[in-house]
């Protein structure tokens, strides 16, 4: 049986929405206003937030281990708390790091130099990751961990700069939405089984691996969501960071319209992917089959699915590294009402 424990605060966020300001088109983000909010931050500090938010691993498991709630304000403390050389150690290599990558990180620190050999290793570790990272990436990782202890110190005062000038406001307005999240969630917890009730917070993506830790915690995310997060914290406990974004909310201040909705309607418009969900309502395919019978290159489809599950317009089932995808016909059916909604609202 799994036991779950609820988590909410703010440090999830803090991440994620760095994580989501520098991959905008991943998230149907207008790239304008993402770039208009980094450019807030001192030039000084935006080279860090950047080697941060692209090169090294979003450190949610790092913020499951930090006193409840996990705040930003208090997270950023906790960081720096850490003496500068032991930083990138303690908040970046999770437990469900690859050992020979573990390994290859801690010496690249010890020698403050990294060769090609070191990447092709890295390279090997990561190979079953669901995504893994591209060679730049993997490149700048190895130079942040060869100047660890400069990146530690740069670090702190990035994030206290971000906090600043754009975090602290967001910051407000988020709280309300992670506190109802988890409530509507612990009420669903009790009337539901794990399986149909992990499927309802994730938007459709069955995670078998979730369904079977001894101790699973949840936490929602407004900056993540629809996306989720399930990282191993041991042999038998897990994490997962949800989608808490509300159907009438965006992410963008002061939108008009809904992420949701305009997210659905941009996946619709689209012919390639209309043919795709009919074939995925006749029954679950991968990516590979659905190219097979579209006739298209595979990262194609891929691109086309992402913008289906960003919709929630799909089923996503993610077991023994295979992704298979089914329609999520009734997520079309709430588009319509979503719709019908947004221009009873405007005519108002």
């Amino acid at each position: 049986m799994t036991t779950l424990e609820w988590q909410y605060g703010t440090a999830y966020d803090l991440f994620a929405s760095l994580y989501v300001l520098h991959h905008p088109k991943d998230f149907g983000l207008r790239k304008a206003w993402a770039a208009g909010v980094r450019a807030r931050v001192p030039e000084k500090h935006r080279k860090i937030l950047e080697d941060l938010a692209t090169a090294l691993p979003v450190p949610f498991p790092w913020v499951a281990t930090l006193p409840a709630p996990q705040q930003a304000s208090t997270a950023i403390q906790a960081l720096e708390a850490i003496p500068p050389h032991r930083r990138l150690p303690e908040v970046f290599l999770a437990p469900d790091t690859p050992a020979e990558a573990r390994e290859i990180f801690l010496r690249i620190a010890r020698r403050q130099t990294w060769d090609e050999e070191d990447l092709h290793r890295i390279q090997q570790a990561f190979a079953s990751h669901p995504r893994p990272l591209k060679k730049a990436a993997l490149r700048r990782r190895l130079e942040i961990w060869a100047q660890a202890d400069a990146f530690s110190e740069a670090l702190v005062p990035a994030l206290n700069a971000y906090y600043t000038v754009f975090f602290a406001e967001e910051e407000a307005r988020l709280e309300p939405w992670l506190a109802q999240a988890v409530q509507q969630a612990q009420a669903q917890a009790a009337q539901q089984p794990l399986e149909t009730l992990l499927v309802g917070l994730t938007q459709g993506v069955r995670l078998p691996d979730a369904e079977k830790v001894a101790r699973l915690i949840l936490a929602p995310s407004f900056w993540f969501s629809p996306l989720v997060v399930f990282r191993r914290l041991g042999p038998d406990e897990g994490l997962l960071v949800f989608g808490a974004r509300p159907e009438g909310a965006s992410l963008v201040p002061g939108e008009e319209v809904p992420d949701a909705l305009l997210l659905g309607l941009r996946a619709l418009a689209d012919p390639t992917r209309l043919r795709i969900l009919r074939y995925l309502a006749e029954g679950a395919h991968t990516p590979t089959q659905l190219a097979k019978r579209l006739r298209l290159r595979a990262p194609t489809v891929v691109h086309h699915l992402h913008a289906l599950r960003l919709a929630g317009l799909v089923y996503l089932t993610l077991e023994e590294g295979e992704k298979r995808y089914a329609a999520r016909t009734s997520q079309v059916e709430a588009l319509y009402s979503q719709l019908q909604a947004f221009l009873r609202i405007s005519q108002d």
